[in-house]
């Protein structure tokens, strides 16, 4: 035990000045008991009947987008897609090419 723990251990009153450890300062171990459960909990159903209610009201707060916006999003998706698809593929096709006639196979 180094001089620091030493010190710490005699601060927290575990052991005495001349570091044999003293007998009361073990604390006593948890009780197992559970505390018995409160009235003013409500049930399951009423909860989940409640947490419903808070998801329908926070839905009705989002700015749903309409039909025309949709269709604007899903354009712009595709075509995005389209052309990632597009890219990727034309890479891997001009880099294998190119390897291949590096390496003359």
């Amino acid at each position: 035990m180094n001089r620091q723990t030493k010190r710490l251990l005699q601060r927290q009153g575990q052991i005495d000045q001349e570091g044999t450890p003293t007998g009361g300062s073990r604390r006593p171990p948890p009780s197992a008991q559970r505390r018995p459960p409160t009235p003013d909990r409500p049930g399951l159903p009423e909860r989940v009947i409640g947490f419903a209610r808070e998801v329908r009201n926070e839905l009705a707060k989002v700015a749903w987008p309409n039909r025309p916006e949709v269709v604007k999003y899903t354009l712009v998706v595709f075509v995005t897609l389209v052309f990632m698809t597009s890219l990727v593929f034309g890479l891997d096709y001009g880099f294998a090419k190119s390897v291949l006639l590096l390496f003359g196979t």
